[in-house]
């Protein structure tokens, strides 16, 4: 009997381990049943079918690149290397100060810097920053294949910080000119210039504002604010747009007294560029309208003591003798709230608007006397060269 439960234990142990083999047996193989493979259904896991796709974006398209719009524009762009003779009063020894007998001397040496420019038209015009060959004894200009030429100064406008130079070479490239007023805030820009001499540097960012003014950096100001780096040596390159037009002459980056990066640097529109150069190249200099004060911004308190409200104004702070408006009866400390029947918002403003008037014209000017208000006619004159201000 005992043997009999032996066996029979026996039995039904093997009998399952035979089971489980044979049906592990015909889950890995079942072409041993004779079934053929099935197809996946639809809604199979995805990871028993490996599937190979292509690098896109979100939208299903090739990620973007502007290499064509840098082959565009970039030949066109070119480094400006400069050079002045600086001469300087040498140190004189403590000890011959203590007696005084000693002759002041002096010493000369060569000052040097670099910047950027863009070439404009096959006749070798250069637009640059005036500041960049200020004062220069000697201007070279490289180019992007390499050749090296002496650059002529053909005008110079310090209001806008803008110069003209003239290049003796053949075969020149062009920059393709945009244009600055359908800028938006958001538009992808490219800044190309020389940073620290690194030719032919290209870096990227947005138009972060337009129309940026008061900053001090020129009497006419209406910049494009980006964040495309620009550094030392960018200043008088290209800023172009997604396309490789130029829409811009970057001029100066914001670097407040921490020294770390801001990430805000400013262009001149191409729009301004573009009337600043035909003046220069067909009459030597740009003619602007002046009626002969400088005006100056409220502060609040004044803005609170003369009662402007929202009409704003500027107020008179200086007026040559002899000028339109001097003529016309305009004195220091008047406030001016319109001209031509629209109010004047800021001392920009006003300045930017007479500087369009052509030489000639008669405008309107409003604004108080102390508490008596005023309404002037003045004719407009020609700004003389020399009020241009220097940087």
């Amino acid at each position: 009997m005992q043997s009999a439960r032996v066996f029979m234990s026996f039995f039904f142990r093997a009998v399952v381990v035979g089971l489980a083999a044979a049906f592990l047996l015909v889950w890995w193989k079942p072409a041993l049943l004779g079934a053929t493979p099935t197809s996946r259904p639809a809604d199979a896991p995805a990871q028993s079918i490996p599937v190979t796709t292509p690098t896109l974006t979100s939208h299903g398209a090739a990620l973007p690149s502007f290499a064509d719009a840098v082959a565009r524009a970039a030949p066109a762009v070119v480094n400006i290397y400069t050079a002045r003779v600086v001469t300087e009063r040498t140190q004189t020894a403590p000890i011959d100060q203590l007696f005084g007998d000693y002759w002041p001397s002096y010493r000369r040496r060569v000052e040097r810097s670099l910047g950027s420019g863009v070439i404009i038209d096959q006749a070798g015009t250069i637009v640059t920053n005036q500041h960049v060959i200020a004062g220069a004894d000697s201007i070279r200009v490289q180019l992007s294949d390499g050749r090296i030429a002496e650059a002529a100064i053909t005008g110079q406008d310090p209001d806008t910080d803008l110069a003209i130079l003239h290049l003796s070479i053949d075969k020149l490239p062009v920059m393709p000119m945009g244009r600055s007023d359908t800028l938006r805030v958001g538009d992808i820009v490219l800044a190309i210039g020389n940073p620290y001499g690194l030719s032919q540097t290209v870096t990227q960012g947005i138009v972060s504002a337009t129309g940026r003014g008061q900053l001090g950096l020129a009497t006419f100001e209406n910049f494009i604010q980006t964040d495309a780096a620009i550094n030392l040596g960018n200043s008088g390159g290209a800023l172009i747009d997604a396309n490789g037009d130029l829409v811009g002459i970057n001029t100066a980056v914001l670097n407040r007294a921490s020294g770390g990066p801001e990430g805000i640097g400013f262009a001149i529109p191409v729009n301004l560029v573009r009337g600043v150069t035909e003046q220069i190249l067909s009459k030597g200099h740009v003619v602007r309208g002046w009626l002969g004060f400088m005006p100056q911004d409220l502060s609040p308190e004044q803005s609170a003591q003369l009662g402007t409200g929202a009409d704003g104004g500027v107020t008179v702070v200086n007026i040559l003798v002899k000028s339109p408006a001097f003529e016309a009866g305009v004195r220091p400390g008047d406030l001016v709230t319109g001209l031509n029947g629209e109010p004047v918002r800021s001392a920009q403003d006003l300045v930017s608007r007479v500087a369009a008037l052509a030489p000639g014209d008669t405008v309107d000017l409003g604004g108080r006397h102390a508490r008596q208000p005023f309404a002037l006619k003045i004719q407009v004159i020609e700004r003389p060269t020399h009020l241009a201000q220097q940087h």
